[in-house]
């Protein structure tokens, strides 16, 4: 028989959690800070006490950040190199350039969604039944003497 504590926790809304998170707000309550700095995120929100110490984006940031510059860049290139008549040394400086600005501009908020939709999806450390990986595996535990 089911208790009131087996029932799962209510949902939560992911779209909403990612935008303040792209934002660089607390996913649960959309006012505290999630960074402490650029890209260090902040171990609990100052206005609501959620903890954010548990993330694990990791090396998930950078790889989304590259998609979406790249998918900027390589086509303003392509269309700017066969419609302008700029030269080699005006590529050489903007392309680079361009492709430097907006990474900064897209990694902190990229983690920063990153991390609302972990949140959101109570994934790793926000479950609050606990991570499945944290599970010790076999080798992990104590062995008996004479084993």
């Amino acid at each position: 028989m089911a208790t009131w504590h087996d029932a799962p926790p209510p949902a939560r809304e992911v779209g909403r959690s990612m935008r303040l998170g792209f934002r660089c707000k607390c996913p649960n309550c959309g006012q505290g800070k999630l960074f402490r700095s650029f890209l260090k995120a902040t171990p609990s929100c100052e206005a609501c006490g959620e903890d954010m110490s548990v993330h694990r984006a990791d090396d998930m940031p950078p790889y989304v950040t590259i998609m979406i510059v790249g998918h900027i860049v390589v086509p303003a290139n392509l269309l700017f190199e066969r419609g302008a008549d700029w030269s080699m040394m005006t590529h050489m400086i903007i392309w680079p350039l361009l492709t430097i600005l907006l990474t900064l501009a897209f990694i902190q908020p990229v983690k920063g969604a990153l991390i609302a939709y972990q949140w959101a999806l109570r994934l790793h450390g926000f479950d609050p039944n606990g991570d499945p990986h944290d599970i010790p595996l076999k080798h992990d535990l104590p062995q008996k003497a004479g084993s």
